[in-house]
Parts: structure tokens; sequence; C-alpha cells
């Protein structure tokens, strides 16, 4: 029987909403707070199909890890922080109980963060949520390798410094952000406000109400102010109307640079050729030609255990990557956590301190199926991101596929470094945390 995404969303919404949600005690639980529904659906969909097809994978052709079986339990939040924690609650005492929450979602993670805390889960943000809680002397229980949101702001600065001849070329120049007006495109703003000091351009800060659909007076003001380049903070239907939005002003494509959840094959495909050009940051390489997918496409879609059969012609993309990603460090995240406690039967307590020892060099990744694939992750007690690499990806309309057109380069931890610490010591000093010592 072939089921259409519809369907597919459909279902694991009933699922989500109506069902018992159950677990045995010789499973791993590791929910999965989906979006399958709404206009954030486009980039939901594929990461949560790429998180899922890991584990499935690994269950398939490995029985599972360690010869545990994982079990991903989704609730679906339709991108909604009330909803969210609602998925939260109903899931952390699944079976033996959670051992890790990817929300996906910088509103839910905000909500979350005490809550992880107190019932001793990791919550993983991967790319997205609080960047300060790279500080792991007050924010225990989360953990954001490999890289925030305030590293894509300085590594898209790099890109426009580069393009435009060194850090001298900056001053005097315009550079505009549209994010969402949410939590999650606010992110960006204090590190570009630290940059336009640091480099003497002009910052111009340009709000899209969710969930973005309205845009034409936003756009008005970029073709009055004329901006040298455009950063773009933005998702799900957000992203597809501003590439539109700045095509038919002719902005030129190559000067707007998006976040990496602003650089999805569903971003750019409904803007056809007008969306030549158009760029955003990455930490993951792009494609499907690596092992691993391989491995996915032979034990999970030629099986038939896909959550979504109809997207096997869609593996490899961005967002997908990133799910698969996720997937592989949590995993590998269990494995750390069964060896640390000589156990299979972990805890949320057990995978925080294996996330603090967690180690993927570049030859584990070549090992996992993904060589080249992104950067290598070591994580400790006080630095909860590690190492970070970034590039930056371009959309080729006729090739309809990204290529990544620079070098995986560091970000200005001398710039997010003394934000991190002021914003984290801040957070610590409203909620009454002492931080503990790492040293």
């Amino acid at each position: 029987m072939k089921f259409t995404k519809a369907k597919i969303a459909a279902g694991v919404l009933a699922a989500a909403l109506m069902a018992p949600v159950a677990g045995s005690a010789n499973e791993l639980i590791l929910p999965s707070l989906d979006y399958r529904t709404g206009p954030y659906a486009p980039g939901g969909i594929p990461y949560a199909n790429g998180y899922s097809d890991y584990f499935t994978m690994l269950n398939e052709r490995d029985g599972g890890i360690n010869g545990v079986m994982a079990k991903v339990v989704p609730c679906e939040t339709g991108y909604n922080t009330k909803k969210g924690v609602e998925c939260y609650e109903k899931t952390k005492n699944v079976g033996s109980g959670a051992l890790a929450y990817l929300p996906l979602s910088t509103g839910i993670t905000y909500q979350l963060i005490p809550k992880v805390t107190a019932d001793k889960i990791p919550l993983v943000t991967i790319g997205y949520g609080r960047t300060s809680a790279r500080n792991g002397e007050v924010f225990e229980y989360v953990f954001n390798p490999p890289a925030t949101y305030w590293d894509g702001a300085t590594v898209a600065i790099k890109h426009v410094i580069d393009s435009e001849g060194g850090e001298a070329s900056l001053k005097g120049k315009k550079i505009a952000l549209v994010y969402h007006n949410s939590a999650y495109g606010k992110e960006p703003i204090r590190t570009l406000e630290a940059l336009a000091e640091k480099f003497g351009f002009e910052l111009t800060l340009l709000p899209v109400d969710h969930p973005g659909q309205e845009q034409k007076a936003t756009w008005l003001q970029i073709r009055r102010g004329k901006p040298d380049w455009v950063l773009m903070w933005g998702w799900g239907v957000m992203n597809q109307v501003a590439i539109k939005e700045a095509a038919s002003i002719r902005f030129p494509m190559d000067k707007f640079v998006g976040v990496w959840w602003s650089g999805g094959e569903n971003d750019v495909l409904p803007a056809g050729k007008d969306a030549h050009g158009y760029k955003s940051v990455v930490f993951t390489a792009v494609g499907a030609d690596f092992p691993l997918h391989s491995e996915i496409k032979t034990h999970v879609y030629g099986k038939g255990k896909a959550v979504d059969a109809g997207f096997e012609s869609r593996i490899g993309e961005t967002h997908y990557n990133r799910g698969v990603y996720a997937g592989a460090l949590v995993a590998e995240a269990i494995r750390k956590a069964m060896d640390m406690n000589n156990t299979k039967e972990i805890n949320g307590e057990m995978m925080q301190k294996a996330f603090e020892n967690l180690e993927i060099s570049d030859a584990r990744w070549a090992e996992l199926g993904l060589p080249n694939f992104t950067g290598a992750v070591k994580v400790s007690c006080a630095d909860h991101r590690g190492p970070s690499k970034i590039a930056v990806q371009q959309w080729d309309a006729e090739a309809k596929k990204w290529t990544i057109i620079s070098d995986f380069v560091e970000p200005m931890d001398d710039v997010t470094n003394p934000l991190i610490k002021a914003d984290s010591e801040a957070y610590a000093k409203e909620n009454n945390i002492a931080a503990r010592s790492c040293k």
C-alpha cells in the first residue's frame, strides 16, 4: 500500500494525540517531537524522516545498538511551543524513560531547559536553541554541537568579508537581517550587532511575523534601503515567500544568505529559476552519495520499514541529512553511555555524562558511512558545543541541487565567547542557578 504525505502526517498526528504511548524496559526510548503538519512542515518532515530512518536502519541492519532495539516515539507538535511541552510530558516516562530530546524548535527548547534539568534528560539542540547553552557549567543538561545561531551569523559575515575583498571593505556597507519574529529569529541579533560594531557596517533588522506569508512591506523596505547584503533567519513557508519576493525586486541572489534552516530544497524549488544563486550556511555535506544512504535505502525503504514510504527519492536533502546527523550523534552517545557504565540499561543521567565525553573523529564518521560529511565532534563538561566548522552552499536552479562553494571554516569564537559568558551568567542569576565547576 502506498502512503501519501498527507496520510502519513494525519496518521502521526492522530497517533500522537489520541493513542496511548507504550514502550518496554528493554528498548532505547527516543521521543521525536515532530511537525509534519502546518506551515513549518516543509522542514520538519525531512528532518524527522532522517532521524527516524537512522534508528530504523540500526535496528534492521545491526539489531539495534549493542543488541538493544531503539524505539523512536513520534509526537506531533505542529511547531507549537505549548504542544511541544505537552509532548515532552507525555513521552518522558515511556518504557524505561526517555534518553534524549531534540525538539527542532528554539521556542520549545527555551521551555524545556528547566524541565530536562529537573528530570535529568539531555536536551540536544543541533544548530538551534539557546546559544549560551554552550556553557556547560550553567546548562548541565543542554548540548548544542556542532554549531549555534551565533556561529552561523559569524560565518555568514565571514562570507561577506571574503566576497567583498577583506574586513576593511565592510565599513559603511549595509546589511539587512530578515528574521522570523520569534525566539528563533531573534537569536542572531546580538551577535550581528557586535559584528556591526566591530566591522563598521550598518545593520537593519526586519522582522517577519508567523507564519511568514506576508512580506510585501519587508521587501519594499529592502528595495528602498538598498542593502548590499541580506541575511535570513527564516523557516517553513517564510523562506519560500522571501526568495520569491527577493526575486520580484531583483535583489541579487548571490548576496542573499540564509541560515541552515533557510537552506532546504523546499525553500528554493517553488521559485524556480529565480532562486538561482541563493546561498545558505551549512554544517553537513549535501547530497545522498554516502555509504550510509545506501544502507538506509537497503534496510529501511527496501524492507518497507520507513515511516514515510514515499520519501525515498528525497533522501540526501539538506534537512534530511541533518536528521541523519542528529540520529548518529544520539546513537554514538548511547554507545558511549553503555560503555562508560558497563550496562545496556541506561538512563538520562548516564546519557548526560556520555554527551559530556562524546567524541566522533573523522575516522569514526567514515566508519559510520559518512566520510567527509561533517566535522569532528568533541564535547566536554565546560563546552557543550565543541569544535565547529561551517561552510556556504549555493543553489543551482538548473541542476536543482545545492553545491558547497566554500571551505568549512571556524566561526568567530572571539566574538561570541564573551556574549555566551554574559548571557549564561545572566541566566544563572535570574534562575538562582549555582554554576558547577568543570575544572
